[in-house]
């Protein structure tokens, strides 16, 4: 991706992993706030301001793919297990995932490389590194015919340190999650009639989960407007990997209540109409990979 001219690279970097992230939008950024007085009754009149520095702040918006969606996930809700070895398969690994407050959550670094193609304005190379950083909130978007995306909400204390670099680092191109293969089952009985869902989640001061389902009504059945289990399932078709796990990860929610139905129906043809859900049970996930990296 360009920005302002230039070639721009997001990594992340974990205390055993470092890996290029794909994505189609990031405003990461220091956090800056203005503190101003107002004008005295005495004086010049002027009314002025002190520039303080809040750490970092932006959000990183990047699809799923099969690489990355381990060390992703595992930004997002906070934790991970040891992996655990796949018997019967060569090298496959799986990962738990809990979802966990922000206090309680791993720190990670953020890259930020920019790469300068027009050398006649001599503007560097330049690299920016954010330091013990944390996600505050996530929200994971899948909607039939797009590829499955996830939008980290990034936090940090820390101001960036920037230096110049002359290395290129490879960027991460593997096959993306869509949401064309993704199934959904509630209560133990699949529903095909789910057209996208989001799954939004704050962490500051707790865990305050928030999904929104879209289904399409029509003469089928609807969806229950008390969920005890919600679990979706995405994987990639490919004959490559083994028992289709590699490719595969898996999100299982407890005890959604329905908040409301928005659905406005004035149409006769199908209606999609959306339904939010309130999580007050837990939240996990398990992703596989196949390589024993620790994250």
């Amino acid at each position: 991706m360009k920005v302002n001219g230039c070639d721009c690279l997001i990594m992340i970097k974990t205390t055993h992993c470092e890996m290029d992230i794909p994505y189609s939008e990031e405003t990461i950024r220091e956090a800056v706030s203005i503190l101003h007085e107002e004008a005295a009754i005495e004086g010049d009149g002027v009314c002025r301001g002190i520039r303080k520095v809040n750490g970092v702040t932006g959000c990183v918006v990047t699809p799923l793919t099969l690489k990355t969606v381990h060390l992703l996930l595992y930004l997002a809700f906070g934790t991970a297990g040891l992996p655990v070895f796949v018997t019967e398969t060569r090298s496959l690994f799986q990962y738990s995932l809990n979802l966990i407050p922000l206090e309680d959550t791993d720190r990670f670094d953020l890259i930020q490389d920019r790469r300068n193609k027009n050398e006649e304005l001599g503007i560097r190379n330049e690299r920016l590194l954010y330091e013990d950083c944390a996600v505050k909130g996530f929200e994971l978007r899948i909607m039939r015919g797009d590829v499955i995306k996830l939008k980290l909400d990034i936090c940090g204390e820390r101001s960036p340190r920037v230096y110049p670099y002359e290395e290129i680092c490879e960027r991460e191109s593997g096959e993306r999650f869509s949401s064309d293969y993704v199934t959904y089952k509630i209560n133990g009985n699949e529903y095909g009639n789910i057209y996208g869902l989001t799954f939004s989640c704050k962490k500051e001061g707790g865990t305050k989960t928030e999904i929104w389902i879209k289904r399409v009504l029509d003469n089928g059945k609807d969806l229950p407007s008390s969920i005890d289990e919600l679990v979706i399932t995405a994987k990639l078709l490919r004959d490559k990997y083994e028992y289709r796990h590699f490719g595969l990860f898996r999100i299982t929610i407890k005890k959604l209540v329905l908040v409301s139905d928005e659905t406005n129906i004035n149409s006769t043809d199908a209606v999609i109409g959306p339904m939010r859900f309130y999580v007050s049970g837990g939240v996990n996930a398990e992703v596989f990979s196949s390589d024993e990296v620790l994250l």
